[in-house]
């Protein structure tokens, strides 16, 4: 065990913690190209190949599940192998699901590039990276980090969103795909270059520790037993599984609904794709305000409550929805998508929060095996939505009951207590 008299010193000037942080949001932005496809890409994948929505959902559920599955083993992977060889594989596997499906001919060429090379390089950075980012490197101001980090999957809708639905409409889906593919292929050296794996490693104490300050120890072992047993641990306690449904249901009304479905609604509504698309991209913007805005919240009143408020909000959101879809953009429409934004994942900060107040050094797999329930939870959505649609002709039932399923996690939310595993 290293404590701090022995090798990290305090630092003057701008700690590298904040460098680190700012490497990281840039990966989460370039990994996050992929979020913005789906939603713009089903409607020419469609008219090329004839592909059904349920098909093309069945893709991106492959994605959502191995997402969400990666994630607890990644974050053990960091623990053993180092943050940036994992991230720097993760950014490649996006690129070549992304660059490799311009190839595609057949529906199951979709389901390898989008599903498992996408799902895998995905799902070993997300938000288990943005959580061993701020557990590693900061002391102080985590739950504003976190928010910060959890932005850049904002970020990246933003940037990439408006680019992909252009081009998908003008030059095509290949083009789209190829800046994705570039985008995450961009980002690996500057990972490379910048990041490390502790604040030893650049001979400083984490951002805002105490001269005393003691570093715990190093993890040890295969990375699959260290995740399995975190998992084993977690789920002998009711906060677990309360945070680990809440989460589900987050991520089944956010990735699983609007940022796969709201697209092809609002088209079926008469509204153009690419301005739906500007829309996401909106929703982009104020994700970022209202994450940011999460986590300086999470570090200041209790997580819990702000659950409470942000699955309501978003609940009332969704049983609106259908009553404001249109073939043109209303005012009611734009305070939806501000709301909507502002909400997004601004259920990130307090759910880490609560996985590291719960759970102490395992926080961090723990949070990779609840943010394992966020993306099958948008799995199930994601298909689900495009089954009813097949079925009913309409999206609107999809809508009602990611509504009721709101009202669901915010009791859930209200069950985790500090110390309670």
């Amino acid at each position: 065990m290293m404590t701090a008299t022995s090798s990290p010193t305090t630092r003057r000037g701008l700690h590298p913690a904040w460098a680190v942080a700012a490497v990281a949001f840039l990966a989460l932005v370039g990994a996050a190209g992929f979020r913005a496809a789906p939603g713009a890409l089903m409607v020419p994948l469609h008219d090329e190949f004839g592909w059904s929505t349920s098909v093309m959902s069945l893709a991106v559920s492959i994605n959502l599940v191995l997402f969400g599955l990666t994630a607890p083993f990644a974050a053990a992977l960091m623990d053993r192998f180092g943050v940036r060889r994992v991230v720097a594989a993760a950014l490649t596997l996006v690129a070549l699901g992304a660059g490799g499906s311009v190839l595609m001919t057949a529906s199951w060429q979709l389901l390898v590039c989008w599903g498992v090379l996408i799902g895998l390089g995905t799902g070993s950075m997300a938000l288990v990276f943005a959580a061993t980012i701020a557990n590693r490197w900061f002391e102080r101001r985590r739950g504003l980090v976190m928010g910060v980090l959890t932005a850049g999957s904002a970020t990246g809708q933003l940037v990439f969103l408006p680019i992909v639905a252009a081009l998908a409409e003008g030059a095509g889906w290949r083009p789209a795909s190829l800046v994705i593919a570039a985008a995450a292929l961009a980002v690996v050296p500057v990972v490379w270059l910048v990041v490390r794996d502790h604040p030893a490693d650049r001979g400083v104490l984490p951002y805002g520790a105490a001269a005393d300050w003691v570093a715990p120890p190093r993890a040890t072992g295969g990375a699959t037993r260290r995740a399995l047993e975190g998992l084993a641990y977690a789920a002998r306690s009711r906060a677990f599984w309360a945070l680990a449904v809440a989460f589900a249901i987050c991520g089944a009304t956010t990735n699983g609904l609007i940022g796969i479905h709201f697209i092809p609604s609002a088209h079926d509504h008469g509204m153009s794709a690419t301005t739906a698309a500007g829309l996401l991209a909106v929703v982009g913007v104020f994700d970022i305000v209202g994450t940011i805005a999460s986590g300086w919240l999470t570090d200041r009143f209790d997580p819990r409550l702000l659950l409470v408020a942000y699955y309501l909000f978003r609940g009332l959101g969704l049983l609106l929805l259908p009553s404001l879809l249109a073939d043109a953009v209303h005012p009611s429409m734009v305070l939806f998508i501000v709301i909507y934004g502002l909400d997004w994942v601004a259920t990130v900060p307090p759910t880490a929060a609560l996985c590291r107040e719960a759970f102490g050094e395992r926080g961090t797999i723990v949070f990779g095996w609840v943010f394992a329930s966020h993306q099958l939870g948008a799995a199930v959505a994601a298909l689900g939505a495009g089954v009813i649609r097949d079925t009913l002709g309409a999206y609107t039932w999809a809508w009602w009951g990611g509504a009721a399923l709101c009202a669901i996690a915010a009791v859930l939310s209200l069950i985790p207590r500090p110390g309670s595993s």
